[in-house]
């Protein structure tokens, strides 16, 4: 699939939010009524969130990340999401090499997070390279225990 990744803008909030909010991450941390839209515009207006869209100009899916979002000194992964009828073509790997490039330039490691109801994202994230370093539990919410994943570039 022909896709590009650019900067997202408030014209992709909408977007943004459908594929968060049907996503396992969406379902379980941003349930709450208006708190996807809040943060995602919050990111938006940072400057922090891609965007992945089709040749059409549709969007697909989303990745944002932190500069110095890690120890204040390293790229964060901070949250990425693909509309469901977009998964398993290969999207999510796309915006994942689109953060590494981004930030080889200036870090020689990255970090992100993954929640112990997500096997599968974890599966992925070894499968690239990412290495779980520890485990951090009631991280974002009570109950839910954080693995910590770090990839050297």
């Amino acid at each position: 699939m022909d896709i590009n990744i650019i900067k997202a803008e408030n014209k992709h909030l909408i977007d943004c939010t459908e594929a968060l909010q049907k996503s396992e991450l969406g379902r379980v941390y941003f349930a709450e009524e208006g708190k996807a839209i809040k943060a995602l515009s919050e990111g938006i207006s940072k400057g922090e969130i891609f965007i992945a869209i089709n040749k059409e100009g549709i969007c697909l899916g989303f990745i944002w990340f932190i500069l110095n979002g890690a120890f204040h000194s390293f790229p964060y992964l901070h949250i990425i999401a693909v509309k469901e009828e977009f998964r398993s073509l290969g999207i999510g790997k796309k915006l994942l090499k689109y953060f590494e490039q981004a930030t080889c330039k200036t870090s020689s490691k990255i970090f992100l997070v993954v929640a112990e109801f997500n096997p599968d994202a974890k599966q992925l994230y070894q499968s690239i390279g990412y290495t779980e370093i520890g485990i951090i539990p009631n991280l974002y919410k009570r109950g839910v225990t954080e693995c910590l994943m770090m990839k050297e570039i």
